[in-house]
């Protein structure tokens, strides 16, 4: 049990999963429940996907654009242009994506759409960045485009094998994520082993070069009023890059790494999850206060909370 929610004194729920810390030196520090059970990390897999990208010999316009490959975008104005930007710097268009369209997440840009009438778009999907920049890698290492995201295809054999080294394990199994891109298991350790390796890569790396673009850009990684986004800009040094049901990863280049996974695939319990974690990788607590406890209302005031279990404050 990583996370309870108790109400006016009454554990109400709670949410069950594993956790694992890493030390500078990537040895486990800490871990709760069974941290070595592949999972699907779905986006926090990210960060190491777009290294496979710069290897293929893709050159970003500006860090800004290797960011959003790696990101997992509200759907702002911001996002949507960056990917096309990305876009046409390999000579293609929106038409290429494979990811499905989308309505913004972000709400007021969803509302704005929503009122004026504009139908879902693949630039909106909050995976629009990543595969902008594999049609990219495509055209930079003369693969084709057509069938990019088949498990067969070279991109994604690379990323594939990428995956597994940064991990230092095999890949358990590849299944189709929410994007339409395959999705890689491995275990939480794995994950964050292979972040931890991101922010610990010499400069002029591939691997560093990404956690420079999104740490210089968290705007870019989520969006406004996003988690992800904000913990960046409150912790220097920290790379954070949450998933797809209940995933989350981050990592300090002197501290360690932190990786989760709640059973019941929600979000409500990850940021107490996670900043019990990072507390152990030696964040001040006082940078955490905001995402440590979520409060639990009642009527017009607050009468409990959202957060971490005695395993993790222990």
């Amino acid at each position: 049990m990583l996370v309870e929610v108790e109400r006016s004194g009454f554990l109400e729920s709670v949410h069950r999963g594993a956790l694992v810390v890493l030390g500078p030196d990537g040895a486990e520090l800490f871990s709760a429940g069974d941290v070595r059970r592949p999972v699907l990390p779905r986006s926090s897999n990210k960060p190491v996907q777009a290294t496979v990208f710069l290897d293929a010999g893709w050159l970003p316009a500006s860090t800004e654009e290797l960011a959003i490959s790696a990101a997992s975008h509200s759907g702002e104005d911001g996002h949507r242009s960056l990917a096309e930007q990305v876009l046409r710097g390999a000579g293609l268009g929106p038409e290429a994506l494979g990811c499905p369209p989308a309505l913004p997440g972000d709400e007021p840009t969803r509302a704005g759409w929503l009122v004026a009438g504009r139908p879902p778009e693949a630039l909106a999907m909050n995976c629009s960045g990543k595969h902008a920049a594999m049609l990219a890698a495509c055209v930079a290492a003369g693969w084709p485009t057509e069938g990019y995201l088949a498990r067969d295809h070279p991109l994604q054999q690379a990323v594939e094998a990428r995956l597994g080294e940064a991990a230092g394990e095999p890949v358990a199994a590849v299944v189709v994520d929410g994007c339409g891109a395959p999705q890689h298991a491995i275990s939480l350790t794995g994950l964050a082993r292979g972040v931890l390796g991101l922010v610990q890569a010499p400069p002029g790396t591939p691997g560093r070069a990404v956690a420079d673009a999104m740490r210089a850009h968290p705007w870019l990684v989520a969006g406004t009023g996003r988690e992800d986004t904000e913990l960046m800009q409150a912790v220097p040094g920290l790379l954070v890059k949450g998933g797809a049901d209940g995933v989350h990863v981050a990592a300090l280049p002197d501290g360690g790494a932190v990786a989760l996974k709640l059973d019941d695939g929600g979000d409500r319990g990850r940021l107490p999850a996670l900043t019990a974690g990072l507390l152990r990788v030696g964040v001040p607590a006082g940078l955490l206060e905001r995402w440590a406890v979520t409060p639990v209302s009642g009527g017009t005031g607050t009468v409990g909370a959202v957060r971490a279990a005695a395993v993790l404050r222990s």
